[in-house]
């Protein structure tokens, strides 16, 4: 069985879409709008003026007081047209963000090579986490593997992680929007104990396969989960003190350490 790849892949949970209609189409268009206004900005123009947004987009000055009022109010900007608090916000995310995935994989490397598992990242998307980084065991017989860009179901260990760890409460409801009542009551009690523990297990009725997943503390949030993918031979949910799970929330506290630093 050597070489033997078995892909762990998830059910993709779709997003309601905008209404259809005039009403769609008018509020894409607004959208768009918006973010040519803000595409303005650049390191040459630190604030806006109706009438550079104006002579910029073909807009007449009224209609380009009105968007840079909504993006003001909204967060966007700030009082003077300018870069506001919710882009530092974005901008500080991003700066995160590409910091762990600039420094996870030496860290995954070591994981995954010192457990024979595969180490995995992800981030919260909008239905469940969403697989940004797999690092596999060299020296693993059989490896087992999810592909990046996934975005993993409901039940799947990083996905509760970073659910269990969310201060935005829409966030949890649009992941389980989809969900009977019963199964989101399952998965509220799921998150409380992934809270208190730290760690979270899969209960994706699989056979044979076991995925367990930590948070990435850093800057004081949760950033990121990384998990290990194994057989239930290598990894076991009843037994929460395996030495492979104490490595796993090692790693996890080396890389928020080296985030934070």
């Amino acid at each position: 069985m050597s070489g033997e790849r078995h892909g762990h892949r998830a059910r993709r949970t779709g997003s309601p879409g905008l209404p259809a209609g005039p009403s769609r189409t008018a509020t894409i268009q607004s959208i768009d709008r918006a973010a040519s206004v803000l595409a303005l900005l650049d390191q040459d123009t630190g604030s806006l003026t109706p009438a550079l947004v104006a002579d910029r987009l073909g807009l007449n000055r009224t209609t380009a007081h009105r968007y840079l009022q909504s993006l003001q109010r909204a967060g966007f900007l700030n009082t003077a047209f300018g870069p506001g608090p919710l882009l530092d916000q974005l901008s500080a995310l991003v700066s995160v963000r590409q910091q762990i995935l600039t420094l996870a994989p030496a860290v995954m490397r070591q994981l995954s090579d010192g457990t024979g598992l595969t180490s995995v990242l992800s981030f919260l998307g909008r239905s469940g986490a969403v697989v940004t980084l797999v690092e596999e065991a060299n020296q693993a017989t059989i490896v087992l593997t999810v592909r990046v860009g996934t975005v993993l179901e409901h039940r799947a260990a990083q996905t509760r992680v970073l659910l269990a760890f969310q201060s935005d409460p829409a966030a949890v409801a649009r992941a389980h929007e989809r969900l009977t009542p019963t199964e989101a009551a399952v998965e509220r009690h799921a998150l409380v104990g992934v809270r208190r523990h730290r760690v979270a297990w899969a209960d994706l009725d699989r056979e044979g396969f076991v995925s367990v997943a930590v948070p990435v503390f850093a800057t004081r949030n949760v950033q990121a989960a990384m998990a290990l993918l194994g057989t239930t031979a290598m990894l076991r949910p009843a037994d929460q003190s395996t030495e492979r799970v104490h490595a796993l929330e090692q790693a996890a506290q080396t890389l928020g350490s080296l985030v934070a630093s």
